[in-house]
């Protein structure tokens, strides 16, 4: 009997491994057709500082929408990102940070301490936004309830949502996917060019 609850036990925290290294590890998703009937366009938020923020100001643009964390591995990322975002604005193409303490707890300071950090150490000049929630529950963000519609919410840290002009998920990017990928600068040059 102690074999068989071993060997059941031993089952389900492999597939429970195998579950997550494939979520984690799983390729970008790119639809093909808008998901739900909004736009992220339509949505209101509060910038880093606590200011009313209306995401119609992106409309037109092509925006690639990250939930970015401090204390992270990934948090190098923040150097692709807003070399990104310098070089491709002026063909109107935003980044737009959306700090979270989800996973592990890795961004964990107030909206000062996360806006000096990245000015300080990435010279980070793309639009941050408060920190909010990112997973699925009463606390969640409507920026990422709008997002989760495409089917793809984060799994950790630096996950990254390609938005198209008309405010629609065109692909989705999990985190271990960098900003100089040569899928996602194809994807955002696709994007760009409809």
């Amino acid at each position: 009997m102690r074999v068989l609850v071993l060997t059941a036990v031993a089952v389900i925290v492999l597939a429970a491994g195998l579950w997550a290294r494939s979520t984690l590890l799983a390729p970008a998703k790119e639809f093909s057709t808008p998901m739900g009937a909004g736009s992220l366009y339509a949505l209101k938020v509060a910038t880093l500082d606590g200011k009313p923020a209306d995401l119609a100001a992106y409309e037109g643009r092509v925006t690639l929408v990250v939930n970015v964390a401090s204390q992270c591995g990934y948090t190098p990322q923040y150097a692709g990102l807003e070399k990104l975002y310098r070089e491709l604005a002026p063909r109107g193409f935003a980044v737009l940070g959306f700090p979270s303490n989800d996973f592990g707890g890795q961004e964990p300071g107030t909206a000062e301490e996360i806006g000096q950090f990245c000015r300080k150490n990435y010279g980070v000049t793309f639009p941050m936004f408060a920190k909010v929630v990112t997973q699925a529950g009463p606390e969640q963000s409507p920026v990422y309830a709008f997002l989760g519609e495409s089917g793809s919410l984060p799994q950790w840290n630096f996950s990254k949502y390609l938005v198209d002009r008309n405010g629609k998920v065109a692909a989705f990017f999990p985190s271990r996917v960098a900003p100089d990928a040569p899928e996602l600068r194809a994807a955002i040059e696709k994007a760009l060019a409809h």
